[in-house]
């Protein structure tokens, strides 16, 4: 395979205040403030660069499948179902939306939560091997 895309570098997230966002997703998330004016904030989170951009109410980043149901535009990981309890349990704790612990049928577990602005997202508890190998420490 031709690798000409070497990494996904950024991701765009609307939102109704870029300062009352820009704080939910520092303390919530624990992301890292990089730029922030009137019209959008670059934070620094799960490896990635996301923009939050100052959007109309109605406008979210989840879409419709053809069955109707939602889905979040982007996955988290976390290393182990460990993991993805504790983190589950730290966001209500936070007063954060998620949704229950799920097995979707496939290798690990999952739920979702929502920023304020509705935006929904998905977290897994299956590391990708890839990422293991390249990025965390073995030993």
């Amino acid at each position: 395979m031709n690798k000409k895309l070497l990494r996904i570098g950024t991701n765009y997230i609307p939102v109704t205040d870029v300062e009352r966002a820009t704080d939910w997703y520092i303390h919530n998330l624990g992301a890292e403030l990089s730029y922030q004016d009137e019209d959008k904030a670059i934070i620094n989170l799960a490896n990635q660069s996301i923009f939050l951009v100052q959007s109309d109410a109605q406008q979210s980043s989840n879409f419709v499948d053809i069955h109707g149901e939602e889905w979040a535009s982007v996955t988290f990981e976390v290393n182990g179902l460990e993991a993805l309890e504790k983190i589950h349990k730290e966001f209500l704790e936070k007063g954060v939306r998620v949704g229950e612990l799920e097995d979707r049928g496939h290798p690990g577990r999952n739920f979702v939560f929502y920023d304020l602005d509705g935006n929904k997202f998905d977290v897994w508890s299956e590391l990708s091997p890839v990422f293991k190998e390249k990025f965390m420490d073995q030993t």
